[in-house]
């Protein structure tokens, strides 16, 4: 890799650690290609990225971007794994290192907070994106549905009196 192709690689880089809403590291020793290929699938379903880079360009991609605290979970063979949502990188790594041993999760940041462990795991537990405005939009139409049935309420009661008055005078 020439020089020009590091430099390439370290803007993009710089780019993810700058866009995106999460970043996972994790150890992906011992993958077969096919494991890696299931993964970067999962990953693409839910929005996001994996990337394997070279722990020394992303180091530098990292100076001077919120997540710089990350730097020192980049040892050994890893990858990045990244979305704009700031969950849905989570839940697909948290999900896939419960199937695959070999997938060790190292940490991660979450703009600039940095997530160990278990904080990768807690972020994997909220809501998505999706799901969040799911549940808005359903509190926003509650009180509609609500004020619809009100409304309708008196005119089922009253035609459930006359229906009642009629079977009581017809028998």
């Amino acid at each position: 890799m020439d020089r020009a192709q590091k430099e390439a690689v370290v803007d993009e880089l710089g780019q993810i650690f700058e866009s995106s809403g999460v970043v996972v590291v994790a150890h992906y020793a011992g993958l077969t290609v096919a494991e890696m290929q299931a993964l970067r699938a999962k990953m693409r379903e839910a929005g996001g990225a994996v990337r394997v880079a070279k722990n020394k360009l992303a180091k530098i991609a990292l100076d001077g971007k919120p997540c710089a605290s990350i730097a020192n979970l980049l040892t050994g063979m890893t990858v990045l794994a990244y979305s704009e949502d700031p969950v849905a990188a989570a839940k697909v790594v948290v999900d896939y290192a419960k199937e695959n041993k070999k997938f060790e999760i190292l940490g991660g940041a979450m703009g600039g907070s940095a997530l160990d462990q278990n904080g990768v795991k807690a972020v994997s537990e909220m809501p998505s994106r999706e799901e969040l405005i799911a549940s808005i939009v359903s509190c926003i139409g509650a009180p509609a549905s609500n004020i619809a049935g009100a409304i309708g309420a008196p005119a089922s009661n009253i035609a459930g009196i006359l229906s009642t008055l009629e079977e009581r005078d017809a028998a």
